[in-house]
């Protein structure tokens, strides 16, 4: 095919031709074609000197063509015979039959890997869309099973909350029986236990409304500069006298414990005389009686 083709573009311009005729396109014929690419041969042929053809058959190196590989076994260059008429016509024709050959195994060939791409492509695509199914799927499971633990963790956690409220209204009603069988002499219990409960609110109560009437809110959301410079003067001012009263309670406080251990000391040394009297000087009559 070397010997027919000059470079790869005028084997391209083959083939297109030759597919289109297959094709049944609007194009030139496949007889016109070949007719024209061997008219081009010939041409080529005359502008070659018989010495340059001497030199290339001494060993002279030329341009390499451009060639497509031929992927059938190579035919034989005709011989020609000596001293006999050459038959050119013989010759050009089975060049033909021989680059004919070659091309239609190239395009062979061509359409066979191009079969096998899509083919993979398609078996890519299949495994692509197999795998997106399958990891669909997957997750659909993990969603279900992720449901059902949530499900599960509600129930366990309903079902604790209940059992609890079932044992606190179990204990409630074993406390209430067991002081209600307690007798007459405990009567008035259950009222005193009220009576200090109710103490104990009224008392957390008073304490509650003391420190919400201590307790002033702020109000410095819309305040400017000199507001805040104000505000803080004020509580700076109300802590100050609030420290002063806590050390005046402080003192007071040592005061007053300093005055109950002076007189439990005096109590205390007031009794032992009593008592160191009465054994020194025995019994006495007091109030009419002897002691």
């Amino acid at each position: 095919m070397s010997s027919f083709f000059r470079n790869s573009s005028d084997a391209y311009v083959f083939l297109f031709l030759f597919r289109g005729h297959q094709e049944g396109k609007n194009i030139p014929s496949f007889q016109q074609a070949a007719s024209f690419l061997s008219s081009l041969k010939s041409l080529l042929l005359l502008f070659l000197s018989p010495e340059e053809d001497e030199e290339q058959g001494e060993g002279g190196e030329t341009a390499p063509l451009h060639c497509v590989e031929p992927l059938v076994t190579q035919l034989a260059a005709p011989k020609i015979p000596e001293g006999e008429r050459v038959d050119f016509d013989d010759i050009h024709r089975k060049r033909m039959e021989k680059d004919l050959l070659e091309l239609q195994t190239l395009i062979d060939v061509h359409f066979e890997q191009r079969k096998k791409e899509e083919e993979e492509l398609i078996g890519l695509k299949d495994r692509i869309e197999s795998r997106r199914a399958e990891r669909a799927e997957q997750q659909r499971v993990r969603a279900e099973k992720e449901r059902d633990r949530q499900t599960r963790i509600a129930e366990e956690r309903q079902r604790k909350e209940d059992e609890e409220a079932k044992k606190r209204a179990d204990d409630e009603a074993k406390k209430k029986k067991v002081l209600s069988n307690m007798g007459a002499h405990f009567g008035g219990f259950l009222a005193k236990v009220e009576q200090r409960r109710g103490k104990r609110q009224t008392a957390r109560e008073i304490k509650k409304k003391t420190l919400a009437e201590r307790r002033k809110p702020l109000a410095i959301e819309n305040l400017r500069e000199d507001g805040l410079r104000s505000r803080a003067k004020e509580m700076w001012e109300c802590i100050y006298e609030l420290e002063s009263e806590k050390f005046d309670l402080t003192e007071k406080m040592k005061r007053q414990k300093y005055e109950v251990g002076h007189l439990a000391e005096n109590t205390h040394n007031s009794i032992l005389e009593t008592a160191t009297f009465k054994k020194v000087h025995g019994k006495g009559k007091v109030g009419g009686r002897w002691k």
